[in-house]
């Protein structure tokens, strides 16, 4: 019995559910690895709804590994799945693809320009890096090596032998309602449960047919390559089958004590791998936990094949606030990789470790990121200061690293809108971006754009992006001559006051105080009264004092924040705009 580390935070989801694996592991397989579980279907690219179902087991085996215990995290690629339709918005992929409809993903090609073997391995690989910028330690298992290696040999042909006690279970649930439609960023259920209801045997699933026509296997064509096929026959003493092709009209007879090109039906197939690996803990979506759905009718298969139902929290949908220029499939749904463009790996952790698995959550690609990130800074703040509230600091701990370690982190992390504003100011010159962001804090200066990075790269990367161009700040080449002498004196005087101040307050927090305060000098205030001692009159004179401003200097009546615009336009810049 390993000695138990004291948990993370006893009254956060995550730890509730490592108590109850560890001790669900400890009474099924008593001194071995607790195994959780994670499958995911490369199908086309894996978007942020997928990424919970390995997240949410990730984030409770790093909690017993927290505790001291051995952990096997599987992620099972569904890499032998059939390729079921021509994925919209993917590079290169127009409607000749169709000819592939039906083969495993691994024997379809890759898309134009990549440099990886296949269709499945092509999207494996851009998650399969964000996994390891996110610190997400697993062990992989390709569903086409499993099968054609001949490793589930046993298991296909006890399900062969006992179609008729799985067709009995099918047949409970053949009358009850198909499964609810997905929710976008859930599990893809054209690669789980509608695998079910084609070919043969999967048909038998739906139509009600006798026990002597269902059979929980599907062979690929030797011909073809595709699963179009048709068992017609079975010997359990022999393991002799015959099938045909509905696409070439290719026939075929063999051993299947021999035979390795073919898979088990979904929903045989997933529980007779719960029971193969000993699984403990694996979440699945809402499309997958409905009446009739794969993981109600597996949890009566799996005891056939001698084993138990994982643990299996439903997880809820994750949506998406904002999107520009994705190139996703199945229109534009963004990927674990897109968001790591954006956002460090810290940030995309805590999201999915602030909220229990049945809670919907949003991940932001639009100006919603800004506040999540200053959301992210306050909360590291409270760690820091002692102030945190427990689960708030689970969450925090779970994000910034693993039981390995922490993950790589900017070394000084300026606030996320401040370092875009400065790229969106500068498109990225490096002179001029260290330039401003050393004058943000004169007295401690920034030294190297590399003690901002990679936070800084994310934002810039967010604003080439994400922002349309029509967004993007571009600084006034020349004074707006026009605006500047239709201004009235008190308009004027608000002008002098400002550039009267810029020399002595040039840094964030000084023209932070000087561009709010002009407003409440002009009213007769001190430049540093609060709020309360300040008539609500004031806030309306500082929208108007700001919004000509923003005219003044980019043309809008909006932009970044003004002391930070101030800042990258440089005083003598600002002195030539602002002067008549």
């Amino acid at each position: 019995m390993p000695i138990v580390a004291q948990s993370t935070e006893t009254t956060d989801w995550v730890s509730r559910f490592a108590d109850e694996v560890i001790e669900e592991s400890e009474r099924r397989a008593p001194g071995k690895p607790v195994v959780v579980a994670s499958g995911l279907s490369p199908s086309g690219p894996i978007h942020l709804g997928n990424l919970r179902e390995v997240m949410t087991p990730h984030l409770v085996a790093d909690e017993i590994r927290r505790r001291g215990y051995t952990v096997r995290h599987l992620i099972s690629w569904d890499d032998y799945d059939r390729y079921r339709k021509v994925p919209a918005g993917v590079a290169g992929i127009d409607a000749s693809w169709a000819e592939h409809i039906g083969k495993p993903l691994t024997s379809v090609p890759a898309p134009a320009g990549s440099a990886h073997p296949n269709w499945a391995e092509h999207f494996k690989a851009a998650m399969t890096e964000a996994l390891a910028d996110l610190g997400v330690e697993y062990d992989g298992i390709s569903q086409t090596e499993q099968y054609t290696s001949g490793v589930y040999r046993e298991q296909v042909l006890f399900a062969m032998k006992h179609r008729g006690d799985i067709d009995a279970i099918l047949e409970q649930y053949r009358t009850k309602k198909a499964p609810a439609k997905k929710q976008q960023g859930q599990k893809p259920v054209d690669e789980a449960e509608l695998e079910a209801a084609e070919g043969s045997g999967a048909a038998a699933e739906d139509d009600g047919s006798s026990t002597s026509g269902y059979y929980p296997y599907k062979p690929y064509c030797g011909q073809c390559g595709t699963d179009l096929t048709t068992v017609t026959s079975y010997d359990d003493e022999t393991t002799e089958l015959s099938y045909t092709c509905t696409a070439c009209d290719f026939s075929e007879t063999v051993l299947l004590s021999e035979f390795n090109r073919g898979k088990l039906v979904w929903k045989v197939d997933w529980p007779m791998r719960w029971a193969y690996e000993g699984v403990i803990f694996e979440p699945s979506g809402v499309d997958h936990s409905s009446p009739g759905s794969s993981f109600q009718v597996g949890g009566q298969i799996v005891g056939l094949f001698g084993g138990k139902q994982p643990i299996g929290p439903m997880y809820a949908f994750v949506g998406i606030s904002g999107m520009a220029k994705m190139s996703s499939s199945k229109g534009g749904v963004p990927t674990a990789s897109d968001a790591l463009r954006i956002m460090e790996p810290q940030l995309l952790r805590w999201l999915y470790a602030r909220r229990r698995p049945n809670q919907s959550f949003k991940i932001a690609f639009d100006q919603e990121i800004q506040r999540l990130y200053d959301e992210w800074d306050k909360l590291a703040g409270k760690v820091a200061d002692g102030s945190v509230l427990p689960a708030d600091a689970a969450a925090y701990s779970r994000a910034v690293g693993t039981a390995a370690g922490e993950l790589p982190r900017t070394p000084r992390p300026m606030a996320y809108r401040t370092l875009a504003s400065v790229a969106d100011i500068t498109a990225g010159a490096e002179d001029q971006t260290l330039r401003i962001l050393s004058e943000l804090d004169p007295e401690n200066p920034l030294a190297s754009l590399d003690e901002v990075r990679p936070r800084l790269d994310k934002a810039e990367t967010w604003i080439n992006t994400q922002v349309p161009a029509e967004e993007r700040t571009v600084v006034r080449d020349e004074p707006d001559v026009e605006l500047l002498t239709s201004l009235d004196d008190q308009g004027r005087e608000s002008l002098t006051l400002l550039l009267d101040g810029l020399e002595s307050n040039w840094s964030l927090d000084g023209l932070t105080h000087l561009v709010y305060g002009v407003p409440k000098v002009q009213a007769g205030f001190p430049a540093d009264a609060t709020a309360k001692e300040l008539p609500a009159e004031i806030k309306v004179a500082q929208r108007t004092f700001f919004a000509r401003l923003y005219h003044l200097l980019v043309g809008r009546d909006t932009g970044p924040r003004l002391p930070t615009l101030l800042l990258a336009v440089g005083q003598d810049r600002v002195r030539k705009l602002l002067s008549a």
